[in-house]
């Protein structure tokens, strides 16, 4: 499946919902739900115990009362006939009063009765009480339990014994009540939660991913960046980060695009510049057999500009390439490369820019020429360009001085300027294509090649902040590793 296929059966499943609850919204209505139950059960587990407790309480309570009255009359039986209507008035099968000296049958039934459980409501523990609870609705509704506890503030207990099965009714009716009391405050609960969390939190989600995906289909289309919302909190400071990516991203896309309609542009002028640059070097190749005394002055200089030129043509495309051309390294003159990128740079002498170059002359550095040329000469020139554009304020003089030296096996070259110096703009995006240009029409490769070919090298380049106005760039090229064999052979010769 191609990835358009992908993307509209994506977009198709959005625009259907794909079922209610198994998107994010009922996805949580139902998580609230179950965990309110839950919570629920967690309430509902303590209170059916005691519900249990207070239920056994009412009928020891109930049972008392008869058993007071029928307790003051001594030495006195009730009849049978009044010994059931307070068993039945009561619910239970027997009555006992009990004291440390004696104990009393105030009403007692017929039949034969098999006990099968004993609790006392007065000393039950937490959970005994759960424990009990929980066994009389699952396995009570037929047995023959006894029950006591205190009667009244005096020192006698009343004893019961009944049949669980009225129990467990009344356990089964509070059970149901609070199951469908606890569904119907989930439902409610759910819902309030559902509409708060889908205004502040569904909602905002669906629109940045459906900003999302319409961004997809045309990020060149500033109308389609998202507008942030407003406020502080997570989702607000995500969706400005993410309208800040799309217009970041279109940025690079439209620096994409001219770069590659520069690249379009540079391949055809660069087919006719060969060519004119050919017939411009045969004819300097005549000029050299010229006995005039100016010609022959000039014409070195023009002949490695032409060849320059020539060698331009053939690597200008080779910017942004994924590897670039291993730099030819040598040791090289230092001075005279410098030397001759003054001579291109063709100064005015109206312009009062003094040129300086501060090195030795012997000063020598493991590089390609051509390449270490090329970085030397778009700093200068972009220095050279500052001052033209500016007048020295405090009528500072116009200097660009080239410097140099060697330490150990690293040699730094520096190239500064008394110009106005780097704007800030300029300084964001010193080593960018298309940005760095601290010039209006600049495009900024100058410094982008340079820093590609420095770090061809080995070496490194960088803006070096200064006490004075001006620009500053420091270049630091290592010698390349002597292999040991060559290193031994040295020693030996």
């Amino acid at each position: 499946m191609t990835e358009e296929a992908r993307q509209a059966n994506a977009n198709e499943a959005l625009k259907a919902g794909a079922g209610f609850f198994r998107g994010l919204s009922g996805k949580l209505l139902l998580l609230t739900i179950v965990f309110v139950m839950l919570a629920e059960v967690l309430i509902f587990v303590p209170s059916v115990a005691t519900m249990r407790i207070r239920w056994l309480e009412d009928r020891l309570n109930t049972a008392a009362a008869a058993a007071v009255v029928v307790d003051g009359l001594q030495n006195v039986e009730l009849p049978r006939s009044v010994q059931k209507d307070t068993l039945m008035a009561t619910g239970t099968k027997a009555i006992v009063i009990r004291r440390k000296d004696a104990s009393r049958m105030i009403a007692l039934t017929d039949m034969p009765l098999e006990i099968e459980g004993e609790y006392d409501v007065a000393n039950s523990t937490a959970v005994a009480a759960i424990r009990d609870a929980f066994d009389t609705l699952l396995f009570g509704g037929d047995r023959v339990i006894r029950v006591y506890g205190p009667l009244g503030e005096s020192d006698a207990t009343i004893e019961l014994l009944m049949k669980d099965a009225s129990l467990r009714k009344a356990m089964l009716v509070y059970s149901r009540n609070v199951f469908v009391l606890s569904l119907i405050i989930s439902l409610i609960t759910a819902a309030l939660i559902f509409l708060a969390i889908n205004r502040m939190l569904i909602t905002p989600i669906r629109r940045m991913t459906a900003n999302m995906q319409e961004f997809s289909n045309d990020p060149a289309d500033p109308g389609r960046v998202l507008v942030p919302p407003e406020g502080r909190d997570e989702l607000a400071v995500a969706g400005q980060h993410l309208a800040s990516m799309q217009r970041e991203l279109q940025k690079t896309l439209k620096q994409q695009k001219s770069l590659a309609e520069l690249g379009l542009a540079v391949s055809k002028i660069n087919h006719d510049m060969r060519n004119i640059l050919s017939s411009a070097q045969l004819i300097s190749d005549r000029l050299a057999d010229v006995d005039d005394p100016v010609v022959k002055r000039f014409a070195p200089t023009l002949l490695r500009t032409i060849d320059r030129a020539v060698g331009y043509t053939r690597e200008v495309l080779s910017y942004g390439r994924t590897t670039e051309a291993e730099p030819h390294r040598r040791f090289v003159a230092l001075k005279p490369l410098v030397s001759d990128v003054a001579e291109l740079l063709a100064i005015d002498p109206q312009s009062g820019i003094d040129f300086q170059i501060q090195m030795q002359d012997d000063l020598e550095v493991d590089a390609d020429s051509e390449q270490l040329f090329r970085v030397v000469h778009n700093i200068c020139r972009n220095a050279v360009q500052a001052l033209t554009s500016h007048e020295t304020e405090d009528g500072r003089p116009r200097i660009v001085a080239v410097s140099a030296m060697r330490i150990g096996s690293v040699v730094t070259i520096s190239v500064d300027d008394t110009g106005p110096g780097m704007p800030p703009k300029a300084r964001e995006n010193l080593f960018a294509a298309f940005r760095g240009s601290a010039r209006s029409g600049g495009t900024g490769l100058g410094l982008a090649i340079a820093r590609e070919l420095v770090l061809a090298h080995g070496g490194t380049i960088a803006l070096v902040e200064k006490p004075t106005p001006g620009t500053l760039f420091r270049i630091e090229l290592p010698d390349r590793p002597v292999p040991l064999d060559a290193f031994r052979s040295k020693l030996r010769h």
